[in-house]
C-alpha cells in the first residue's frame, strides 16, 4: 500500500538530487507526489518510490543509478537512487550490515 514519503527518504532523496543540471531538477521536482510503495524484508532502508504520473513531467533521459553517495558515517554505507522511465522508482541503501534507518542527509558526501 503507498504511504507517504517518509521525511527522512525525502530528506535523503533532496540531499542526493542537489544538482543544477536538469535531471536532478525534474526528479526533485517529482518528490511532493512520490510515495513508497515498499519495503524489503531484510531489515535494511531501502524503499520502493512511485511517482503520480499525471502530476509531474518524467526527467529527460539519463543512466542509472540516476544519483549515489557515500556516507561519511558508516564509511561503508552508501545511497543510491533509481529510475525507471524518468520516474523515481528505488532508493536504495547499501552497506557490509544492513542499514535500517536513513543516515542524516548531512552525512551523504556526493
Amino acid at each position: 500500500m503507498a504511504e507517504p514519503l517518509p521525511l527522512d527518504v525525502a530528506a535523503t532523496l533532496n540531499a542526493l538530487l542537489t544538482g543544477s543540471d536538469q535531471v536532478s531538477s525534474a526528479l526533485r521536482a517529482q518528490l511532493p507526489y512520490a510515495r513508497a510503495v515498499g519495503r524489503y524484508g531484510c531489515g535494511c532502508a531501502t524503499v520502493d518510490v512511485a511517482v503520480d504520473h499525471t502530476a509531474v513531467p518524467p526527467a529527460p533521459a539519463h543512466g542509472n543509478p540516476a544519483a549515489d553517495a557515500w556516507y561519511a558515517e558508516p564509511e561503508d554505507a552508501g545511497v543510491m537512487v533509481f529510475t525507471k522511465d524518468g520516474y523515481l522508482s528505488l532508493t536504495y541503501s547499501a552497506s557490509s550490515e544492513p542499514i535500517s534507518t536513513w543516515r542524516e542527509p548531512r552525512f551523504v558526501e556526493r
